[in-house]
């Protein structure tokens, strides 16, 4: 049939078919469809005449279908069943979670969880526009502030400036050493060795906030004082100068499993009990959106960075 052809019939004339079917009669039909008993035999005499056929056998009480009445029911039931489902699929279209979340990771965070949130985002809620921001942990803070991005996943410590923010814990990483490829092979190093090297940590390289990250509080905790020459928040850039030899590295474990380490080697340390934990960020003053609360709930749902290998 093309499609010129489908305005000769009207829907109403089918529901009426098959409602004196299924309800026995014209006038259980008006009945059931509000409908005056003369509206109802009108569609079904306009649907006869449309179709060149006769439907009912209206001699008989109650009336009975004819051959061709039998032939056509299948189908125009199948009409309403078609209509039916796509008015609820339409309904269920309009109740899809749409937005745009901006979502801002620090790099190592940012390589291990946005090729699955893309992923499964896309698939789960593809209304949502997912725009993805990498920046280093004080910026994340910085632009959580200030409405630039709506979440944020970043490490708990340095402790943020703001009592806007709140978080939800996400995993735990231990904090590993890196040393030359070719450096003498052991299984572990403890803080006391590892301070007496050229170090290079993470963090700012600034005195802005160095003291509250992670690598800089192990060694205070332990009342140590590291020869830290060298602060980075790029991965890469730290294997490079721990590759040529220039000093040792201390990082957090995600960092370097997501980084190209051809050259050097990652090596546990034995008397850290702790390390980096991360957390999902975003601001306590202000409602989230359903796009926000779908993207954090596919955030904590993702698998964490798995550490087993590097336990000294």
């Amino acid at each position: 049939m093309k499609a010129n052809e489908v305005y000769r019939y009207r829907l109403d004339w089918f529901v009426s078919f098959v409602s004196v079917v299924e309800h026995g009669g014209f006038s259980a039909a008006a009945h059931a469809l509000y409908r005056s008993q003369s509206r109802i035999s009108t569609h079904v005499a306009e649907l006869e005449k449309a179709l060149g056929v006769r439907l009912f056998d209206r001699s008989q009480h109650p009336v009975a279908l004819t051959a061709d009445g039998r032939a056509l029911l299948s189908h125009a039931r199948g009409i309403l069943r078609h209509l039916q489902a796509a008015t609820e699929e339409a309904g269920r279209a309009a109740q899809r979670v749409r937005g745009r979340v901006r979502l801002g990771a620090y790099p190592s965070a940012a390589a291990h969880l946005f090729p699955f949130l893309f992923e499964s985002g896309a698939q789960r809620f593809p209304g949502i526009e997912l725009a993805p921001w990498e920046g280093a942990t004080l910026e994340l803070e910085a632009a959580l502030i200030s409405g630039d991005v709506d979440l944020a996943i970043r490490p708990v410590l340095p402790v943020t400036a703001s009592e806007t923010l709140t978080f939800q814990p996400l995993w735990r990483e231990p904090l590993v050493a890196v040393v030359p490829a070719d450096d003498r092979p052991v299984s572990a190093l403890r803080l006391a060795e590892l301070a007496a090297k050229p170090l290079i940590t993470i963090g700012e390289n600034t005195e802005r906030a160095n003291d509250h990250f992670e690598a800089n509080l192990v060694f205070e905790q332990a009342g140590l004082v590291p020869n830290v020459i060298f602060r980075s928040n790029q991965p890469q850039t730290l294997v490079a100068l721990v590759r040529k030899g220039i000093a040792v590295g201390v990082t957090n474990a995600l960092a370097m499993i997501m980084a190209n380490t051809a050259g050097v080697r990652l090596v546990p340390i034995s008397d850290v009990t702790h390390g980096r934990e991360v957390a999902l960020w975003w601001r306590k003053d202000r409602t989230p959106t359903k796009a926000q609360e779908a993207i954090q709930a596919l955030v904590t749902e993702a698998p964490p960075p798995d550490f087993t290998h590097l336990n000294p």
